[in-house]
């Protein structure tokens, strides 16, 4: 694996290096230490939560799991990584530093958390790192004007981050496919899942964010997570929304299947799948990323339009609101080291924020795609009662087969999710091509 990232990590790290030198300067800094964090300690137990590693820290090298260690950057000197390797035998030990990385960093092996500590510099420090825990002897600042600009050109992918995210795709495309068998072979949510770890080698909290497996109504919970243990009489639907890791990189994809029985909610999904292929065929350098999840309400409102759901047109639809009772979320958002990545609002390098759409308040990305970016582009339709109740209770109701509505209630909803990188051409839905590896 090491072979297909090694010829592109020099790049990508000189790349890290010279934001990181403009954003100190930008900051007044000195020194950029970047803390790879602790886990949070459950309250009144001894136990801690898992880890989760400060993304900041995993861009500048393919540690995930090194707990109390530090990166500590100087401009013009080689990064340093302060790495603890604590004497313990109640849990397994770090391994020491090892791969393709290494020889680009100065490496120190300390014992524990305040020994790291005592190897970071003095002077003026950008210190990056969760507020909680407290660490004694270094305080985390987290300069706005630092984390501004880094945010903002985290938002560009180096091709080391892509290489990587492709690998990413890889593995959650080939846990997808396990997870679709297991459905077909009738098993039960929390069989799925099982079926979707083992496929991806990866447990619950390598993931990188808690998979959604649903069955029938459960479908129109847009974050379920609940797991049902025994399969349902009939499984009539199943959306997956589930993602993999790939040296802390993300993806983040979502699929939505019918049972043979089912055929006029597989004829709907292919509606949703082919309108989210016109989606993500759009994400091309120029395209403002609002203007394209306001036109993927039109076209789902042409869908609800086509299979009956609706007699008014698609833009009387939007205009009163009707698609948001069906379409509640956002057309998608930006994607990398975190699954909801950084810098999705921001207006520039020096901060800033775009504001949403008026009436789309739960959209995740309000910035002009550019070359680098990679974003998902995940259209869904669904059919809560919450929502439709409330739907239903407004003049233009009249015009809603609610006969047909109900019938579909069954099904709990659509979604389809690619994560697809702008380019300078066409772009590249690293979901499609994984899948059409497999």
């Amino acid at each position: 694996m090491s072979d297909l990232f090694a010829p592109l990590y020099p790049q990508h790290l000189a790349t890290v290096r010279e934001r990181a030198d403009r954003a100190l300067a930008l900051g007044g800094y000195d020194h950029l230490l970047v803390a790879a964090g602790t886990p949070p300690g459950k309250f009144l137990d001894d136990q801690d939560y898992p880890f989760v590693v400060n993304p900041h820290f995993k861009h500048w090298l393919p540690l995930t799991d090194a707990p109390g260690s530090w990166v500590a950057y100087t401009p013009g000197s080689k990064p340093k990584l302060v790495f603890v390797q604590p004497r313990d035998y109640w849990h397994v030990v770090p391994a020491a530093p090892h791969g393709y990385w290494v020889e680009h960093f100065d490496i120190v092996i300390v014992r524990s958390a305040a020994e790291a500590i005592a190897q970071l510099p003095a002077g003026r420090r950008a210190v990056i790192a969760a507020a909680c825990p407290v660490t004694d002897g270094v305080e985390a600042n987290n300069p706005p004007a630092v984390l501004d600009y880094l945010h903002w050109h985290r938002s560009y992918k180096t091709p080391y981050e892509l290489a990587l995210m492709r690998e990413a795709s890889r593995i959650g495309t080939r846990a997808h496919h396990a997870a679709e068998a297991a459905f077909h072979a009738g098993e039960s949510e929390f069989g799925i899942h099982m079926a979707y770890l083992a496929a991806a080698k990866q447990i619950d909290a390598e993931l990188p964010y808690a998979s959604i497996v649903a069955l029938n109504e459960h479908g129109a919970v847009l974050h379920y997570t609940h797991f049902d243990r025994t399969p349902p009489a009939a499984s009539r639907s199943f959306l997956i929304d589930a993602g993999a890791s790939a040296a802390g990189y993300a993806s983040d994809i979502t699929r939505t299947y019918a049972s043979p029985q089912a055929g006029e909610f597989q004829s709907l999904i292919d509606s949703v799948d082919a309108a989210q292929r016109g989606f993500a065929a759009k994400v091309r350098a120029g395209q403002g990323y609002p203007e394209l999840h306001i036109h993927a309400h039109h076209v789902l409102a042409g869908v609800l339009r086509e299979h009956g759901f609706l007699r008014m047109s698609a833009e009387s639809a939007v205009e009163s609101g009707v698609t948001g009772a069906f379409f509640p979320h956002g057309l998608g958002h930006p994607i990398g080291l975190q699954v909801h990545d950084v810098a999705g609002f921001q207006q520039g390098e020096r901060g800033g924020s775009i504001a949403r759409p008026d009436g789309h308040p739960y959209l995740r990305m309000t910035r002009v795609l550019e070359p680098g970016m990679v974003v998902t582009i995940e259209p869904g339709l669904y059919f809560i009662d919450m929502l439709l109740a409330e739907l239903r209770d407004k003049p233009i109701a009249a015009d809603i087969d609610w006969a047909k509505v109900d019938h579909f209630r069954q099904y709990g909803g659509i979604r389809i999710e690619d994560d697809v990188a702008c380019t300078d051409d066409a772009p590249e839905n690293l979901t499609r091509d994984a899948f059409g590896m497999l």
